[in-house]
């Protein structure tokens, strides 16, 4: 069963456990990037972040939050935009993220798809979200639904973010939360808990051998091949 004729041997590597699992382990704080998806004076969104903030870091990481009041559309200004940069610089220091988005109309809002549209996959050759790690989390007003946290999960794995199996879902939102924003006790405030354990989890295992786990066979080999074209270019 090892016959596989179309594999270039030359840039086919056997796996390295070494490399995959022992590599030098940082000593900072896991950095977190939190997003959500409201703009309400009482976004159940953002005070539902702003507790799972609190609990990561319980846990021992550097919460950042974006406020996204202020984000054009995509497309409606440049790159270059105070808020477009402040979103993608955010993306880049982090090393895992947490996206909470309202269901509105059966889906996430608008407001979160906007910023998840000004990432771009990769960045004057960074890649800023491949190999992050990933947590997915809606309010809802409603009965339990997971529309939302389902339609995060596609553009979490489009994005190419490892996102954890584990997401939260708060149906009612509005009963969930007292009058000074607080997430009251109940089995939702249990599972949003649980989903920052588990993302601090998967990004202390993976966020120090993010390199070797996006180092891709037929990326080796493309490169190879861009680089044998450019060496025996003939002059003009």
């Amino acid at each position: 069963m090892t016959d596989t004729p179309n594999i270039d041997e030359a840039h086919f590597q056997i796996i390295d456990t070494e490399a995959l699992l022992t590599p030098e382990r940082a000593t900072h704080a896991p950095r977190i990037l939190l997003l959500y998806g409201s703009l309400r004076e009482r976004s159940f969104s953002r005070l539902m972040t702003e507790e799972a903030a609190r609990v990561l870091t319980r846990l021992g990481a550097e919460t950042r939050t974006f406020c996204p009041s202020g984000l054009p559309l995509p497309d409606d200004a440049e790159a270059d935009h105070p808020k477009v940069q402040e979103l993608r610089d955010l993306v880049t220091w982090s090393e895992g993220m947490v996206w909470c988005s309202p269901e509105r109309h059966g889906a996430m809002t608008g407001i979160m798809k906007t910023q998840i549209d000004w990432v771009p996959l990769s960045l004057g050759g960074v890649r800023p979200t491949q190999g992050k790690t990933l947590a997915v989390m809606q309010v809802s007003g409603g009965s339990q639904s997971f529309n939302a946290v389902n339609q995060l999960r596609i553009l979490g794995r489009w994005m190419r973010l490892l996102t954890i199996p584990n997401q939260a879902s708060t149906p009612k939102a509005f009963l969930e939360f007292d009058e000074a924003g607080r997430m009251k006790p109940s089995p939702f405030y249990d599972r949003m808990v649980d989903v920052m354990e588990e993302l601090m989890k998967f990004t202390l295992l993976t966020r120090d051998n993010k390199a070797y786990l996006l180092d891709r066979y037929s990326e080796r080999k493309e490169s190879a091949e861009e680089l044998s074209k450019r060496v025996n270019l003939k002059a003009i």
